[in-house]
């Protein structure tokens, strides 16, 4: 099955969303407001996972074990993870398709394990890694908790869920993880939807404990436009799924816009629907950059 990414918005769009925002913004302010930190604990759901608001996402450009953390070469990317642990994140995203297994381990292991929280999703349709085979999901961990130097793994994630009957399709996958979370190998199991209909079943599916979701000002790199994304979305939350946002800045398409990047965090931040905000960083521009901003657009609370 290939995956083909699609993109919703335009020129014209992007100016409907600008107005939508100033319509969000103007008064009273939006339940979720107040004075965010990046570094703030927060927790995921009912998991009982406490991290950092911020979370260092590796798979920049990502696929075939490769990203731009990995094309760094081994030992910058492995300065860049600590400096990044040093500046106060304590979450880091992975993914088999990544390729960064090793290097966040091997710049975390210096650390306390208990001190940081990691994420990886594994991947079970064709392409994206180099093996043909798609084992099951306790094969796939064991390999995992070994890259990953460590007796348990925060969270484990289907990854690039698009199906809306995905809880039927990948229920063996299910059923194993969640044996896995019952021996303590991982602590949650949840997914990574690419569809507003995952998306959708997600919110019915009390086996999801996590969530990533693409979700932005503009519906840039979205499932859908915003005002369809963003009432499932509060409904995850209110379910008490821990959702952890990503592509809030467009998968870079507002990179050259501060007015976007700001609106951009400041709507997620301020929609009150999500935990952990997960933005791609392959150089310290981007973390010096994010947690500035989100200090930026916090709402000070009167």
């Amino acid at each position: 099955m290939e995956y083909s990414r699609r993109h919703f918005i335009g020129t014209a769009a992007a100016g409907v969303g600008a107005m939508l925002l100033n319509i969000r913004f103007a008064g009273a302010a939006p339940v979720g407001a107040g004075n965010h930190d990046p570094y703030e604990t927060v927790q995921l759901g009912k998991t009982g996972i406490k991290t950092t608001r911020l979370c260092m996402g590796t798979g920049i450009s990502g696929g075939g074990r490769q990203s731009n953390l990995t094309r760094l070469g081994y030992e910058q990317a492995v300065k860049l993870v600590r400096e990044i642990y040093n500046r106060g994140v304590r979450m880091f995203d992975l993914a088999d398709t990544y390729g960064t297994h090793a290097i966040v381990s091997d710049a975390l292991k210096i650390y306390p394990r208990r001190d940081y929280v990691l994420f990886t999703k594994l991947w079970f349709m064709k392409g994206a890694i180099p093996e043909a085979e798609r084992p099951d999901a306790e094969t796939v961990i064991a390999r995992f908790l070994t890259e990953l130097q460590t007796d348990y793994i925060d969270g484990v994630q289907l990854h690039c869920v698009t199906s809306g009957n995905w809880n039927t399709e990948l229920s063996d996958h299910m059923t194993s993880l969640d044996k896995l979370k019952q021996k303590g190998m991982i602590r949650s199991h949840g997914l990574s939807c690419h569809a507003l209909a995952a998306v959708e079943t997600a919110v019915r599916e009390p086996w999801v404990d996590t969530i990533h979701v693409r979700f932005n000002a503009y519906g840039a790199k979205m499932d859908d436009k915003v005002e369809k994304m963003e009432p499932v979305v509060k409904q995850l939350h209110q379910g008490s799924k821990g959702v952890i946002a990503m592509k809030i800045i467009g998968e870079g398409e507002f990179s050259k816009s501060d007015e976007q990047r700001d609106n951009s965090f400041r709507y997620v931040l301020q929609s009150g629907a999500v935990d952990v905000l997960n933005i791609g960083m392959d150089k310290t521009g981007d973390i010096i950059d994010t947690e500035s901003r989100i200090r930026k657009v916090s709402v000070k609370k009167v």
